[in-house]
């Protein structure tokens, strides 16, 4: 038996529900190896097919989407119309809600969402569209290797055209301040402390701060192209900022809130959106 493998077939960007931190962004590198038999072409499978078909299915079912443990305890959930609505129990008497359309969750066969939990629900999804010559197929999912400061968060796109209006989607992101023209690991640090964990909310988006069990959450709720979305959770898992939190918005409101600190200095913020693509701005 022979096997196929291709590294970093894709990237998967997003949200999960935590038992202990409750909504975090990610973003994983996926690999894949094939093993079976050779076919007519002496292939287990072309590369051109396991680029098109694989890649596919994992972009279509996991990606941009929040990923849901279903076997935690104390998770409710209701569907109506095409409408899911998730209630996730987590920490110290905390939660998060999430309202909106089917297709922007998908639930896993497990206590909590790690490489290994999604990696085994992705491997049975494929094995439902593979050819029979294949005899097992392998994911492997990893964090990319960051030298430096970096952090995971959650957003939704309001006016974007595709999947990233999904309210709650994620990345994992590197950072680079540049002070001065010189780089500078303290601020990009700060930065990541900052956001590591956090919802980065636009503040137009915000629908009201609501109190439950003396803990302030904020509801943000908005319609898009997909359908209507709402998302409820604590307060201090939450930025805003003024604008969109696009990747491009992101890096200017870094180097804004820099420069509006340091006056005297000048900043190029690169801002990572998940792995190898970003923005940059200068201030």
């Amino acid at each position: 038996m022979i096997c196929l493998f291709v590294d970093r077939l894709t990237v998967i960007d997003f949200s999960s529900l935590d038992p202990a931190r409750g909504l975090l962004g990610e973003s994983w590198l996926c690999d894949l190896e094939l093993a079976g038999e050779l076919d007519a072409q002496g292939m287990v499978l072309d590369f051109a097919e396991a680029k098109r078909s694989v890649k596919r299915l994992i972009d279509e079912r996991f990606d941009h989407r929040l990923i849901v443990p279903a076997r935690h305890p104390g998770l409710a959930q209701e569907a109506h119309d095409d409408i899911m609505r998730l209630r996730f129990p987590y920490g110290a008497n905390r939660f998060v809600m999430h309202s909106g359309p089917g297709d922007a969750v998908c639930l896993v066969d497990a206590a909590s969402i790690t490489p290994v939990s999604l990696a085994a629900a992705i491997e049975a999804a494929l094995r439902e569209i593979l050819p029979t010559n294949v005899a097992s197929v392998r994911i492997s999912l990893r964090e990319e290797p960051i030298d430096g400061a970096c952090y995971r968060y959650s957003h939704g796109l309001r006016q974007h055209a595709g999947n990233c209006q999904r309210i709650a989607h994620g990345h994992r992101s590197r950072i680079e301040i540049h002070r001065d023209g010189r780089r500078a690991p303290g601020l990009e640090r700060e930065w990541a402390a900052r956001w590591e964990g956090v919802y980065i909310g636009t503040r137009a988006d915000l629908a009201g701060t609501p109190t439950h069990d003396g803990v302030p959450y904020h509801c943000f709720r908005y319609a898009a192209s997909q359908g209507t979305f709402e998302l409820e959770l604590p307060t201090d898992r939450c930025d805003l900022i003024d604008a969109d939190s696009t990747v491009e918005n992101i890096s200017g409101h870094i180097a804004a809130a820099l420069k509006a600190r340091h006056p005297e200095s000048r900043f190029r913020v690169r801002a990572f959106e998940g792995v190898d693509k970003g923005a940059i701005c200068e201030a």
